[in-house]
């Protein structure tokens, strides 16, 4: 399977394509954000076949994929440049990749791996980050169970507390 995408990939970047027109939502960066991917595919099998599929664009310099139920059909392909990964969302944007078509955008925030390259990469930065967003997960979780319990209790319930 993994030499019949390299094919259709080779077949797909010759023959010019009438791509849909890239409307990202998010600034041009090194970080390409790949959505709809197939879900029946294990991790280190996906990563080989993500590098084997983007890396005609530019160099790789990380992959992230995670099977996890938040993530799952999702990954990240970190380039080195900005016009290799623009290049990429061109090109790729709705190539049938494990017969589902891929969904392509630029991603949100920069990598950390990008990040480390520039110099930019705090580590305090991230624990930081991190920690806010558990803190704020656990006040939704709190929130959440607050609201359930102060529900008012159906009809049925309330006759059979009466008696």
């Amino acid at each position: 399977f993994f030499f019949a995408q390299q094919r259709a990939l080779a077949a797909a970047c010759a023959a010019p394509m009438a791509a849909p027109a890239a409307t990202s939502a998010n600034a041009p960066k090194e970080t390409v954000y790949v959505n709809n991917l197939s879900e029946k595919v294990n991790q280190e099998e996906m990563k080989k076949s993500l590098y084997a599929v983007f890396a005609p664009f530019g160099p790789i310099i990380d992959i992230v994929h995670f099977k996890s139920n938040k993530m799952r059909g999702q990954a990240f392909v970190v380039f080195r440049d900005v016009p290799a990964a623009s290049s990429a969302v061109r090109q790729m944007q709705g190539f049938p990749f494990y017969d589902k078509p891929m969904k392509l955008d630029y991603a949100k925030a920069k990598s950390d791996a990008t990040a480390k390259l520039d110099g930019s990469y705090l580590a305090k930065v991230r624990e930081e980050r991190t920690a806010k967003r558990r803190a704020e997960r656990e006040e939704r979780k709190a929130g959440a169970k607050k609201e359930k319990a102060a529900a008012p209790k159906a009809p049925r319930e309330e006759a059979a507390d009466a008696e």
